[in-house]
């Protein structure tokens, strides 16, 4: 009797980005040439790690700020589960 086929883990993909701000309170990133493009990750929990890691390093650069981009959301927004 054969093993029943595992359904690969659904990839939850985030991008962790970052840059300068041209204003603390909002998130226009005062030049998009400049914006870091961190890395794509598999799931949050390793996307926040990267991303707190990066915000500690820049933490004496007020208008510098990372992001949690939740690209699943936007590849599948109809998916209730993610």
């Amino acid at each position: 009797m054969k093993a029943p086929k595992k359904e690969p883990a659904k990839q939850l993909l985030h991008l962790v980005i970052g840059g300068e701000l041209e204003n603390i309170e909002g998130n226009t990133f005062k030049d998009l040439s400049k914006v870091e493009m961190v890395g794509l990750y598999p799931n949050y929990a390793a996307a926040h790690a990267v991303w707190r890691q990066k915000a500690q390093q820049t933490v004496d650069n007020a208008e510098m700020r990372y992001f949690v981009v939740h690209l699943h959301r936007l590849l599948d927004p109809d998916d209730a589960d993610s």
